[in-house]
């Protein structure tokens, strides 16, 4: 026997308008999906290489209005956060209709079994004016909040959770605040900011060193310019000074010049991933000094990351999780803090992965906390709370999971929406006290709910189609289902 739709499910405000009917296409091949901890095959290609299905002719109509998604056109360089909530009054002439299936019956004319559902393209204006008004009151609570002598963490996240207004440099304080990098207390930040980022200085010295600067130090250390009237000594080291390991040549495990040659290919690979990163944005791209600094700085914060982590060292992708954060830090209007944004960066960068570093670990891909035991645990809370549309999917049209969740999950959704939108999303990611990855996988499967319609009706081809090319959506609709998901019983 099925499982039923929850009642709370079991409303027009699931409905999404089916897609056009989809033209035959050629079937997919399928590589390798999981070949993601070689630097050059880490993660799937950000761009799928099935084209989206065309959209619906209210979607259509609405993109001919909007920019495009982030992978086509660029999005300001400053995104304006907004949290705009989709509004819509429902009229039900008959209860009787009122059943624990999610009906199908939806048409374009915005009539779902006699409730006639007002959009928010009707009431527009007086949508923005709440919205304004929304933020403002926002950013109030966590303005109070922040200025406490010791925060209330629990208050913070149950606002930050809601969406931070992009003002003042609230969000790169609260993230801050969220990732552990500033503790509650404010009489600690200046001692512990002051510390780490001695640290952050440390790592950049001993580790982006290359060998030629080593070996000059430690003639500087080991006395061999002493003689002012030996020039020779004082440039270069003789041979029987130079030992074994400092070789260029040598291939010993404890030789320097080895080390460096090794890590000349990961570092090779997080360069052109970092020109790769965000090429829409000015911040990120381009041929100006201030692109190119920014683009040092990941640099900088991949390749000490990789050099401290050797058992994960760098794999492709990660550019794309350090991206929003440098990009808050650096845009904080505190002078001093965008100063420093490379080093609170680097630290909170470690602390977000740190929940999420199993799954870039070859080894742990099969374990319990590796990457397939959570995207097995994202189809397990689809079945929970959607067993029609789970069906569907994975026995129906064998659509795995995998084909489509693996970026989804490892890269944060930070390729399926905008960048603003992406910060909205990360806003909510950051809040969960018992970490992100449970939110996270209650954001997919929301994002899986939400098109039902469309994926219900389409075969193993338009599906994965859907999937890899995410349709837009009301990033605050799309919380508030995942949400619903937290506190709702499966039935």
């Amino acid at each position: 026997m099925k499982k039923k739709v929850p009642d709370w499910l079991n409303s027009s405000l699931w409905s999404t308008t089916p897609s056009a009917s989809s033209s035959p296409s050629t079937s997919t091949t399928t590589t390798d999906i999981f070949d993601h901890h070689s630097p050059t095959t880490a993660f799937p290609p950000t761009e799928s290489s099935i084209d989206p299905p065309l959209p619906p002719a209210a979607i259509r109509d609405e993109q001919q209005k909007q920019p495009p998604r982030h992978h086509h056109s660029p999005p300001p360089q400053k995104p304006e956060i907004k949290d705009k909530h989709s509004k819509s009054s429902i009229v039900n002439d008959d209860d009787d209709n009122n059943n624990n299936i999610i009906n199908n019956n939806y048409s374009d004319n915005n009539i779902f079994n006699n409730k006639i559902i007002i959009t928010s393209n009707d009431i527009r204006d007086v949508d923005d004016n709440e919205s304004f008004a929304e933020d403002i009151s926002k950013q109030a609570l966590l303005l109070t909040e922040l200025s406490k002598k010791v925060i209330n963490m629990g208050e913070l996240r149950r606002i930050a959770s809601q969406g931070i207004p992009d003002g003042a440099g609230i969000r790169s304080t609260v993230w801050k605040l969220l990732l552990g990098y500033l503790a509650p207390d404010r009489s600690l930040w200046s001692s512990e900011l002051a510390k780490k980022r001695s640290q952050y200085k440390h790592f950049k010295e001993e580790l982006l060193m290359n060998p030629s600067e080593i070996a000059r130090r430690l003639e500087k250390t080991t006395g061999l310019n002493n003689d002012d009237g030996k020039s020779e000594s004082r440039c270069v080291l003789s041979r029987s000074d130079i030992t074994h390991g400092e070789h260029p040549l040598s291939l010993g495990k404890s030789s320097v010049w080895n080390q460096f040659f090794q890590d000349s290919e990961i570092i090779e690979q997080i360069d052109r991933d970092v020109k790769r990163t965000h090429p829409d944005l000015h911040f990120f791209s381009g041929d100006s000094s201030y692109a190119k600094s920014n683009q040092e700085a990941l640099r900088n914060i991949l390749t000490i990351f990789a050099k401290l982590n050797p058992g994960i060292r760098y794999v492709q992708g990660m550019n794309e999780i350090l991206a929003p954060l440098f990009y808050i830090f650096k845009n904080d209007p505190d002078e001093e803090m965008a100063a420093c944004a490379e080093a609170d960066t680097f630290f909170c960068f470690v602390e977000l992965l740190s929940g999420f570093r199993d799954h870039f670990c070859q080894q742990l891909d099969n374990s319990v906390v590796g990457i397939r035991s959570t995207i097995t645990r994202l189809s397990q809370l689809l079945k929970e709370h959607d067993e029609e549309l789970w069906r569907h999917l994975e026995i129906t049209t064998k659509v795995n999971p995998q084909f489509y969740a693996f970026r989804w999950i490892t890269l944060l959704l930070t390729q399926e929406f905008n960048f603003a939108d992406s910060l909205h999303i990360w806003d909510t990611l950051l809040s969960d006290p018992e970490g992100p990855q449970e939110t996270l996988l209650r954001v997919c499967c929301a994002m899986l709910i939400l098109i039902r319609r469309r994926l219900l009706a389409g075969d193993f081809t338009s599906i994965l189609k859907l999937l890899q090319n995410y349709p837009p959506t009301n990033i605050s609709h799309m919380l508030y289902v995942a949400n619903k998901l937290h506190g709702q019983p499966s039935h």
